[in-house]
């Protein structure tokens, strides 16, 4: 009986992707191999843990590995382990389509990186190393069965946007993968990969402490025993000086899928009544999909070396997902589960260790390799300061890592240390002000009088700002004062405040009961030097950017009412009092008092209640001027 052979057509963003690996530029082609091999290793751990937990499951895991193939004549290279393998469905979903998120996003970075070692770098993001293969090979041939499962499939492909699917009666359990290879001298910084010498130095270069055996054939033994060529060693159990940087470096691209290097490296070892080993990097970019939801995070867990999961949740928080690694416990059960290890005592140890060490790292960053601190900052920084709000344990030291924005250097940004050291004496608080931009906020009117008194002021542009600057008291004992909310005392003479209040009182009141529901109160401000008047919220009210970001989110909120501070100083403000005092027909007066809050609205970015209703007042009062 003949097989039935399916003609599919892959994704059109997959399809997209295969171009862009057939026609690249990479001058480095080596590195489809480690992905395969990665691949690989990755399919025998599932099979192993499987194997484990499911009792029924009729599986040989006594010699697991990878066997590597060359056929000089045919010029084929194949990939083959003895490992999960997959079902039918699985190819299609796993190689037939990218189900990975933010794909579209992916590919338009990809189209506007004309660099060839940028585009290298998106394509690890997004960790489609199957899709190396086509760098190499003019066709692919993928051999699988699943574990436990009675047919196989053979899928195949020249990467010209269809591929041919087939069930296979007698296929081996696990995955092969033959890439038939393109010729030699196709393009001149293509390797010989029927070279079992030049296949040998590329498995040692990148793949040597995978734990399961690589294997091949010598080179013209036909009849020969293949030999294991990687040495198997997991680093993170060697000692550091048995270790080189590129052999970190090459086991990050193995654990990540990144194809950059890490920026820091960090080993841990714990040992006595709980022993564990940890191996983490700090990427040197956040991955496209670091504020998706649908992205995974977490690291490797392993116990006793025997891979246990990826994506350990439980061992990082959310605020650090973007770190990648291995976690080895000693005395944790092989048959865990996430449900157990959500409730785990030590897994709960583990990660507050694993937490402070990270972020202390980072604090050692600053000083010794600040470059390296700046770099990890502006990637993961917005990320890192979500901890500010849920993570209590560990909130001063994510402020002491922190950095920002500041009217002190238009160019770099300052931490909180050095703010607090350049503080003027006498000042009590850490000025900010939340915004959409820094120069937004840098024009706000309420600038003015921080500015004049030379008064250096926090500029917080990301949207996770706004959540936790309320939650947050303040830094090393001095309170965090937001300049727009709240009342700011600049005025250091008390005695002519009070005189100035005593003067515009009538005004005051007279605006209040005016401007009616539109606003608060209306009061005299210290924080303006040249602007009439702004609007600011109380101490406990929600931002307008924070109000606007609940609204975008579907979420009704009562209407903010804020308030309207004028200046006591500013010509319009004064001849609008001694116009109130001198007039009985105050109606006319009102149109003026409705313009210097619209005014104080868009100053601050806001929107007007009725812009058509403030265009006509507007366009009346220019006319009697003419």
């Amino acid at each position: 009986m003949t097989a039935h052979v399916e003609t599919l057509e892959f994704q059109s963003e997959a399809r997209q992707l295969l171009q862009l690996m057939i026609h690249s530029i990479y001058s480095n082609k080596d590195t489809f191999l480690r992905e395969l091999v990665s691949n690989a290793s990755d399919a025998l751990d599932k099979l192993r843990l499987e194997a484990f937990r499911d009792k029924e499951l009729e599986v040989d895991t006594s010699d697991l590995h990878v066997a590597l193939d060359v056929d000089r004549e045919q010029r084929t290279l194949t990939v083959r382990d003895n490992g999960i393998g997959m079902t039918r469905d699985e190819v299609v979903k796993l190689i037939g389509t990218i189900a990975k998120s933010g794909t579209a996003e992916f590919l338009r970075t990809m189209k506007e990186t004309r660099d060839a070692a940028a585009s290298q770098d998106l394509i690890g993001q997004f960790g489609v190393g199957f899709y190396s293969s086509f760098m190499v090979a003019d066709k692919v041939t993928l051999v699988t069965r699943r574990a436990g499962a009675a047919e196989g499939v053979r899928w195949e492909s020249t990467g010209e946007g269809t591929y041919t699917i087939e069930p296979v009666a007698d296929a081996p359990q696990g995955t092969s993968v033959t890439l038939h290879l393109k010729p030699a001298d196709a393009e001149e910084n293509l390797h010989d990969y029927t070279s079992t010498a030049t296949i040998t130095q590329i498995v040692k270069r990148y793949s040597d402490f995978i734990t399961w055996p690589v294997r091949m054939a010598p080179e013209g033994e036909d009849d020969a025993e293949p030999t294991t060529i990687n040495s198997r060693k997991a680093l993170w159990a060697r000692p550091r000086s048995e270790v080189t940087d590129e052999e970190y470096t090459e086991f990050y691209k193995h654990v990540s899928h990144d194809w950059n290097d890490p920026l820091e490296t960090i080993r841990m070892q714990a040992e006595g009544t709980f022993e564990y080993q940890a191996l983490l990097f700090l990427p040197s970019k956040a991955p496209l999909d670091l504020f998706m939801r649908e992205r995974k995070r977490g690291v490797q867990l392993y116990v006793k070396r025997v891979f246990i999961m990826d994506d350990c949740e439980e061992l990082m928080p959310e605020y650090l997902r973007f770190v990648k690694g291995v976690v080895d416990a000693q005395d944790l059960s092989l048959n865990v589960s996430r449900e157990i290890l959500q409730q785990d005592r030590q897994i709960q140890l583990m990660r507050r260790r694993l937490v402070k060490k990270v972020l202390s790292t980072v604090k050692t960053m600053m000083t010794e390799r600040p470059d390296a601190y700046s770099t990890f900052w502006s990637e993961f920084g917005r990320a890192v300061k979500e901890g500010l709000l849920d993570d209590f344990e560990n909130r001063d030291a994510i402020l002491d890592i922190a950095s920002f924005d500041s009217t002190h250097d238009a160019e770099k940004p300052t931490t909180l240390r050095q703010y607090v050291e350049r503080m003027k004496e006498g000042q009590e608080h850490v000025y900010y002000m939340t915004g959409e931009s820094r120069a937004t906020i840098e024009n706000s009117p309420h600038m003015e009088a921080f500015r004049a008194k030379g008064l250096e002021v926090l500029l917080l542009t990301d949207p996770v700002d706004e959540m936790w600057v309320d939650s947050v008291p303040g830094f090393d004992g001095k309170q965090f004062q937001s300049i727009a909310k709240g009342q700011v005392d600049l005025n250091s003479d008390a005695e002519a405040s009070e005189a100035q209040r005593e003067e515009f009182a009538e005004l005051l009141t007279w605006m209040g009961e005016t401007l009616g529901d539109a606003v608060k109160e209306v009061r005299l401000s210290t924080r303006l030097t040249t602007s009439p008047a702004c609007v600011v919220g109380d101490t406990h009210d929600l931002s307008p950017t924070l109000e606007k970001m609940y609204r975008a989110m579907g979420q009704e909120l009562p209407q903010v009412k804020r308030i309207l501070e004028l200046n006591p100083e500013h010509a319009l403000v004064t001849r609008l009092r001694t116009a109130l005092a001198e007039t009985e027909d105050r109606a006319g007066l009102a149109d003026t008092a409705e313009l210097l809050h619209g005014m104080a609205l868009l100053a601050e970015g806001g929107e007007l209640a009725d812009p058509a209703r403030f265009n006509r007042i507007l366009a009346t009062r220019l006319e009697r001027t003419l």
